[in-house]
Formats: C-alpha cells, structure tokens, sequence
C-alpha cells in the first residue's frame, strides 16, 4: 500500500483520523500543468474548535508520557521520512514545482528535523535558583499546552516540521495549519509520518483551510503559542491577534536580503553565489538574494558573469525534466514579479537578462544599474530576480546593506572575512553570512529576522526551541511554614 494512498486522506482534513471538513473540499493542482493531483478536505473555524479540544486532553497524555517515549516517537518519524522518501519527493516537486534536489533536501531535513528534536526531548528543564531565605528556588520549563503552527507554500515540509518536531518532542500537542496550494506535502505528509511513528491521536491536527481558519487558531483560547511563516503582511495580522488574546506568537516574516560583492573577489565564482541566491526556487525564498551590492570597479564583468548563468539555467516542469528552475507557486504570484520587473525597468534599471515568461515559467532575470527606488530593489519580490548595484566604498556598502526596513539574512563576498566581520557586524540582519550565501539554514541553528522579517523571536536549537515551546515556572519548597510563610 501507498504510504500516501488518496484514498485516506481525499475530501478529508487530519483531526485524531481522517475525517470530512466542516468546509467544501478543494482541488490540488499542479502549478507546472495545472493538472489536478487529488481532493482534500478543508477545514473550518469550527473545526480548529474540535481539535482543540482534542488536542487538551492528548496533550496532557502526552507530556505525562515522559520524554523517552516522545524521543522514540520522533526518531521513528525521523526514519519515517527516509523510508519514504521518494514518495514524499515526488509530492514536492509536483504540488510546489520543486526541482528535485530542493525536495531530496526538503526530506532530508525533515528527518535531521526529527532527530535533534528527539535529542531535546531530554534536555535539562530548568534550574536551581539562589535564593535568601531557607528554602529550595529552582525554575523549570513546562509544556506551553496546544501550539498552533501556520506555514506557507515555498518550502512546505521544512517549514512546518521546523516547528512541528520541537514543540511535540517538548511535550506540547500542535494544531497545523499548512497553505492550501501545497497541503498535501506540507500537511498530509506530516499526519502519515507521525501516524506511522506512533503519535497518539489528537496530539497533531492538520486543518488546511482559508483565512477564517488561520484566525480561528490565533484567537483559540486553548493555543498560547503560535509559530508562523509568511508575508510581514500575514504577520502584522497573526501579530495583532495574538497580542490582543495575550498569547505569544513566533514571527518568521518575508526578506529582502543582500548579497556584498567587495573588491578582489573571483567574481565568476561571487556570480554564480548571486545566482543561486536569486533564482534557487525560482527565488520563492525568505532568504533569497533580494538587492546584489557589488563595487563599481566589478559591477560589469559581476553583471556580465550573472547573465551569463542566468541564460544557462534551465526552465521547464521539474516532474518531466531537469531542470534548474520549475514553475511559479501560481499566475497571482507571476503576475505581481512581473510587474515588479516591468515598474522598475520603468524607473531606470537596465534588463540585462530574462524579464518574461510562459505559463507560471518565469525566465531568470537580471537588472543591472537598479537605484534604491527601483520596485525590484526595494521590495521582497519572491521570484527569479537579481537587482545589481554599484557601490563606491565599503562604508557605502554597509550604509546600503542597512538601508533596509527587512533584517533576515546578509551575505558578504570578500578576500578578508575577518575584516568584513568587523566592517559589517552592526548591520541589522538575523543571519549574518561572511563569504557565503543568503541562502543558508541549518537545524541546530537559530533563525530569525530583525525589523520587519519577524519579531525577533527564534525558531531552531536547542535553547530557541525551549524558549518558544515550553513557559518557564518558579518553584520554591521548604520543609515547613512559618509565620507569614517562613
């Protein structure tokens, strides 16, 4: 039998079994055919009301069922992913037009994803506090209870199990919420997993579904964390609720990243970083390289080299060829890159490479000369785009680097990283990535955005997982009371 055999999940949502949503089932649909895939079910606010409550009473099951049974649960889903991986690889490229080694990476990830977060499963709780009077003071991490996920469409496994994984091996039970456009590799993929791995039911809901779901979630007074990915204009929505029902939410928000290309550097090499930051799924990536800041003295042969890569990628259906860019999530998407392209070529910025498409196939594009006001420069495009400006000086590049309202990641090219360290450290970024890529992630590592990428709240390692899945309680004990307590 199929590890994703449709006849268990079609017209169905994930809700302590497979069972019909409260809202009309929905296609899914192939961006690079527009072929449909299946029928899931879809979820509605009274829905996330269900798993709720089912979620209340699991959990406490759950985080009473001691950490070596939650560390079991999460390595056989870790080895869950790895036994079905080309299964769940096929789902990607197909539903989120994923060129094949993007989804190998996705499953790969996924798994390691599991494993370390069975690891944090048995770390230490808490501590043993100083304290004046005769007794014992020590704080301990407790379960923060049902944690809503919301995740979206370019990175579906990954940026769902990121948080998913920690927040079950910590004892919590999840309610998730994947994008409709990819919910069966980022929503039902997850419900077989830990099907397979032995989660009991109720632990983890998948409730795809609109808008009114995802506030639904946010306002439920059985969530007290929320962990979501997504536009800053999500965000700022997700945000507000959550402050309004006085419950945390973890913020991981758009980009625009820069890439530094200092003087010195081999700069067919420094092209060929820029391109893979620009166009790595189809530049559909937080941490793409939104803004290519390169020194005047090698902005032509850097453009040259960047069109020149440009023209040799690829484009075409990841399912039926090879290819090094597959297409656009769908035509809302194409169509607003598009005119992000056409405003700022408009505005003054040569096209040097790509600036069409057929069908979601958007071509690699390049703009040479882009000004600050360029459309392309200034605002997070999420498609195969590459903005180059020239800088006079390294103080102009940190000045550029900054200038920014975004904060998510910044990579620096250059002959001497100690000195970049130094010159660049101060630049308000989540990630700062001296000669290497924006585009760079790793399960041990903390991640997250300054300014508007997020809220400066951290997903990833050990000690940014425990703060953002458990609540920390005080404890004192003393042997007897006292007057007034002592």
């Amino acid at each position: 039998m199929s590890f994703l055999t449709e006849s268990d999940w079609s017209g169905n949502i994930y809700l302590g079994g497979w069972v019909p949503g409260s809202a009309a089932p929905f296609p899914v649909r192939e961006p690079a055919t527009g072929k449909e895939l299946g029928v899931l079910g879809s979820a509605g606010p009274e829905d996330v009301a269900r798993a709720t409550a089912r979620a209340v009473a699991a959990q406490r099951e759950w985080a009473a069922a001691g950490y070596q049974r939650r560390a079991a649960v999460l390595r056989r889903a870790g080895d869950r992913w790895l036994a079905h991986a080309g299964e769940i690889e096929e789902w990607i490229v197909r539903e989120s037009g994923s060129v094949r080694a993007k989804a190998r990476s996705e499953v790969e990830r996924a798994a390691d994803e599991c494993y370390e977060a069975a690891a944090l499963a048995s770390e230490p709780v808490g501590e043993v506090l100083r304290t004046a009077s005769p007794r014992l003071s020590y704080s301990r991490q407790v379960p923060a209870g049902v944690v809503g996920v919301i995740s979206p469409f370019n990175f579906p496994v990954i940026l769902a199990i990121r948080s998913v994984a920690p927040a079950l091996a910590l004892g919590n039970a999840v309610v998730l919420k994947p994008d409709t456009r990819t919910a069966v590799c980022g929503g039902v993929v997850l419900a077989r997993v830990f099907e397979e791995a032995g989660l009991p039911p109720g632990v983890l809901s998948v409730l795809p579904g609109d808008a009114a779901v995802g506030e639904a979630i946010v306002t439920d007074p059985a969530v007290r964390v929320i962990a979501f990915t997504g536009s800053t204009r999500a965000g700022r929505r997700v945000g507000q609720l959550a402050g309004a029902h006085l419950k945390r939410a973890h913020l991981e928000l758009g980009g625009n990243s820069a890439l530094v290309v200092l003087p010195g550097v081999d700069v067919a090499r420094a092209a060929g970083v820029g391109a893979f930051g620009s166009f790595h799924h189809q530049g559909q990536i937080c941490m793409a390289t939104g803004r290519h800041l390169v020194a005047a003295e090698i902005a032509d042969e850097y453009v040259a080299a960047l069109t020149e890569r440009a023209a040799g990628l690829r484009v075409g259906d990841p399912a039926a060829a090879d290819v090094a860019l597959g297409p656009l999530i769908d035509e809302g998407q194409r169509d607003r890159v598009h005119a992000l392209v056409t405003a700022s070529v408009t505005a003054g910025a040569e096209l040097a490479y790509g600036g069409n498409y057929n069908g979601l196939f958007y071509s690699p594009t390049v703009l040479a000369g882009a000004s600050s006001s360029a459309p392309a420069y200034a605002q997070e495009v999420f498609g195969p785009v590459a903005p180059v400006t020239r800088f006079s000086s390294p103080e102009e590049a940190v000045a550029l680097a900054a200038a920014s309202e975004h904060g998510l990641s910044l990579g620096v090219l250059t002959t001497d990283g100690l000195a970049a360290l130094e010159l660049f450290r101060d630049v308000p970024a989540g990630k700062l990535h001296i000669n290497d890529q924006t585009v760079v992630d790793e399960t041990p590592s903390p991640f997250g955005g300054m300014g508007i990428s997020g809220n400066g709240t951290r997903m990833g390692g050990t000690r940014a997982n425990i703060e953002a899945y458990t609540e920390t309680q005080w404890v004192t004990a003393q042997s007897r009371f006292g007057p007034a307590g002592r």
